[in-house]
């Protein structure tokens, strides 16, 4: 049985923050089959405004949380590249 490298804390980090946006990514990709293409087919223009509106929350959402997590650390010299 291989054994696991242990994360270092910032790949946990990036690995918790990849998911957090995946999961805003079903809701988002839900929320437009859900309610942005319907409104579409009847109110086309309209729509487009209210899936812009949301658009900007989730860019915002992801400037936020980028802000509030401080960036990874360099890799070391001589590290392996991936």
């Amino acid at each position: 049985m291989p054994t696991e490298v242990p994360k270092q804390p910032w790949q946990d980090r990036l690995h918790e923050t990849a998911t957090r946006v995946e999961e805003e990514l079903r809701v988002f990709a839900k929320y437009m089959n859900d309610e942005v293409v319907p409104d579409v087919r009847r109110h086309s223009s309209q729509a487009l405004k209210t899936a812009a509106v949301e658009l900007q929350k989730l860019a915002q959402r992801l400037d936020d949380e980028r802000k509030a997590s401080p960036p990874p650390p360099p890799p070391q010299p001589g590290a392996p590249q991936p």
